[in-house]
């Protein structure tokens, strides 16, 4: 017989924010996108040791090994970028943590650009699953963060 669990164990636990940068699309995705490896340790500010790999440039399959505090414990990773798209988006995906970045940009006309950041925790262990709530709603405040930082680097830096 087998056991049916109140939770899905596959599905991923999602958390997304969305804001608007008052800068056209070229140059917030050349901030996010073009200069990731430079600039994503200003706005991941839980990111105390951050090494790209494959050099400064951004392309797919390019690797970063990073080291994150979290709640007082050191977590090491190495993501790779899965997906880059001037102008529109910008995937990593850790390679040994089941974890998905996305950075995507739209834009009707010159100004504002709508930037959403999207993180998936692509696996959760089965005995988490019970959190699942509190760990996506920590999920969601931590891409709200998120935005707001890039935000707020984007208009101090392209001034």
């Amino acid at each position: 017989m087998q056991i049916k669990l109140p939770f899905d164990s596959s599905k991923p636990v999602i958390g997304e924010a969305s804001v608007e940068i008052d800068k056209p699309i070229h140059e917030v995705f050349s901030y996010i996108g073009t200069y990731f490896f430079e600039n994503y340790p200003k706005w991941a500010v839980e990111v105390v040791e951050f090494e790209p790999l494959d050099g400064k440039d951004v392309f797919v399959g390019a690797k970063a090994k990073q080291i994150r505090k979290d709640n007082g414990t050191k977590v090491e990773s190495v993501f790779a970028i899965i997906d880059f798209q001037p102008n529109s988006k910008l995937m990593l995906q850790g390679l040994a943590d089941p974890y998905k970045h996305s950075y995507l940009l739209e834009s009707d006309s010159q100004k504002p650009t709508l930037l959403t950041f999207q993180f998936q925790l692509l696996e959760l262990d089965v005995f988490m699953r019970p959190f699942q709530k509190l760990i996506r709603s920590t999920i969601e405040d931590g891409a709200e963060n998120t935005v707001a930082n890039i935000k707020n680097l984007i208009a101090a830096e392209c001034a």
